[in-house]
This record gives C-alpha cells, structure tokens and sequence, in this order.
C-alpha cells in the first residue's frame, strides 16, 4: 500500500472502523502524512509568532494554531481506530490499547506506554487470518473467527 491509498482508506474509506486489520504499510503511511501536515504547521505558527507582536487583533499565528487544531481534531478520531486496526493486526485486542492510553496519564508511565505502542506498532502482523479478520496483505484467505 502506497502514501496516498494509506491516506485515502483511514480518511474515506475506514474514517471510524474500528474492527479488522491495518497492515504495518498504511499505519506508517497515514502516521508520516499526519507529521507532514502538523509539523511544517506548528513551525509555521511560531515563526509568526515571533514575527508578529502586539496588537490587539489576531496575528497569523493564531489562524495558523487554529488550522492546526483543527486538523488535529479531524485525524483524531482516524488515527485511533488505525491504532485499534493495527493491535488487531497483531492479534491483540483494542481494549489492550485503551489500557495503555489511560495508563500513559499516570505520571512517567507514558515511558512504558508509548515505546509498547510503537514496537507494536512496528512489528509484523499473524500472518494469515486471525480472529479480528483476513490479513490486510492476503485477503484472499477467509478468517476463521468461531474457530
């Protein structure tokens, strides 16, 4: 799967599908164009941040800080089920990820939580069918589910 399916199929396709397999190709995919669009946003914002002072009137960074948000707020939703898609991958239940997202506002525990998410995240998916659906890379097969 290539950079513009990976971005077509969780932001059309599979916006809130929370069930099924997401291969390691279209999390990657989808994660770099989420750093794409917010990271040249957030340097933008603090240029004109600096750029811009006083006044009473919104500056540009402000606009740019809110475009931020805003997009923020529009993957928010995608990105968690991709996330939920990508432990089914692996075989393991979303809900494992919603433990590991409460537990990441413990104080410090987010040193746990997050290198957990990525090298689960990075790791290869059960090949063949597993009990969340076929595998993303060969669908062909039928997944075994009441077995």
């Amino acid at each position: 799967m290539g950079f513009t399916e990976a971005v077509r199929t969780v932001l059309k396709q599979k916006y809130a599908t929370f069930s099924g397999r997401a291969s390691r190709s279209e999390y990657w995919w989808f994660m770099l164009f989420c750093v794409l669009a917010l990271f040249p946003l957030a340097i933008l914002a603090i240029v004109l941040a600096y750029a811009t002072s006083g006044g009473g009137a919104p500056s540009p960074a402000h606009y740019t800080v809110v475009i931020w948000l805003l997009f923020t707020i529009a993957v928010f939703l995608p990105s968690i089920s991709l996330q939920i898609r990508r432990f089914h991958d692996r075989n393991i239940s979303g809900w494992w990820y919603l433990a590991l997202f409460i537990l990441s506002f413990i104080p410090y525990a987010a040193f746990v939580t997050f290198p957990v998410t990525i090298v689960i995240s990075l790791l290869p998916g059960t090949e063949g069918p597993n009990k969340f659906g076929p595998d993303p890379l060969r669908p062909e097969a039928q997944a075994e589910v009441f077995a």
